[in-house]
């Protein structure tokens, strides 16, 4: 049962600020540090159930309690050096991509057969939507050795380091920094994207806009509902790769 209006990672920055609230609230009132902590980690565990999935529950679930145990072991550090996380948080994965996917590397080797699926012309425009640090660069070399690879990533630094792996390995691909949303897909034979459920529908609708008929949008794990695939390859431990033909077939709608 996801809050409404707050995405991720809002909830769980939410959720930790008022078990700190609460804590220091319940302190300030005479409330042993024990009984303190005990009440707001289960607090902490409720507030973690409107997460949408189980490692976002966790996630939140243990912030307060984890935060507690590194404050006690580093209690005399300088009070600035708190920000340290949060500054690398922020230039890592800026506000503008909180309503997209976190940094999910692409297994390797699970675009293998998506090649065995798709034939795609010699030097074909491939884009990976939202690169990270360029593992699903390497997975789509794998899968089309003779296309021509391109990633982009709104994250300045993640950009880099994308492109100073890219390079290293000699992928062949151009990694730039830039808002997958607001680039043209129009001239890719194939999108790939590793998303989230939330961005499923805005990433669909804009390949039903933009990719020419016969292009395909390539989606790790998650379904671009109402969309049907062409095809949907199962990977080891029950991932799916879902395939998208354009112009798109819409599902019909229940009754």
């Amino acid at each position: 049962m996801p809050a409404a209006g707050f995405g991720w990672p809002l909830l769980a920055l939410a959720a930790w600020a008022a078990c700190w609230l609460a804590y220091t609230t319940l302190r300030a009132t005479g409330a042993p540090p024990t009984l303190a902590f005990a009440v707001v980690t289960v607090a902490g565990a409720a507030l973690a159930l409107f997460a949408s999935t189980a490692w976002r529950r966790l996630f939140v679930a243990a912030g307060f309690p984890v935060s507690m145990l590194v404050t006690g072991s580093a209690a005399s550090w300088p009070a600035w050096t708190w920000l340290a996380p949060v500054v690398a948080l922020a230039l890592l994965y800026p506000a503008h991509t909180w309503r997209d996917a976190p940094l999910f590397p692409t297994p390797f080797g699970a675009l293998d057969a998506i090649g065995r699926r798709i034939r795609l012309p010699v030097g074909a425009r491939v884009l990976d939507a939202g690169c990270g640090l360029g593992a699903g660069l390497a997975a789509l070399r794998r899968a089309f050795p003779t296309a021509t690879l391109e990633g982009i990533e709104w994250s300045r630094p993640l950009a880099a380091v994308c492109a100073w792996r890219c390079s290293r390995s000699r992928l062949g691909v151009t990694v730039r920094r830039g808002d997958m949303w607001s680039a043209e897909w129009s001239s890719y034979a194939l999108v790939y994207l590793f998303q989230r459920p939330e961005s499923m529908a805005r990433a669909a609708a804009k390949a039903a806009r933009e990719l020419a008929p016969g292009a395909w949008l390539a989606s790790l794990e998650f379904e671009a509902l109402g969309l049907i695939a062409e095809h949907v390859i199962e990977l080891e431990g029950g991932r799916p790769v879902w395939l998208y033909r354009a112009p798109f077939r819409q599902a019909p709608s229940p009754r």
